[in-house]
């Protein structure tokens, strides 16, 4: 009994990594197996593609910290 009740979340775990494992190779299956073959995913004529703008961050002077005295009124 006690291995017929280990093996239920056996079973149940490989079956959630099979779902979770199809569910990735269908969303990006193509691009996996165009990477592999070294070459680039072909865009649909019809459309207009759309490609990220990657701005460069401007990098911020460190602040640096002030000793202040505090005066009790």
């Amino acid at each position: 009994m006690i291995a017929a009740l280990g093996t239920l979340p056996f079973l149940a775990t490989l079956w959630l990594l099979v779902v979770v494992g199809a569910t990735t190779l269908e969303e990006s299956g193509a691009k996996i197996a165009a990477a592999l073959r070294a070459q680039s995913q072909a865009q649909p004529s019809g459309l207009v593609s759309c490609s990220r703008i990657r701005s460069r961050m401007r990098t911020r002077q460190p602040m640096r910290a002030r000793p202040r005295l505090l005066v009790a009124a």
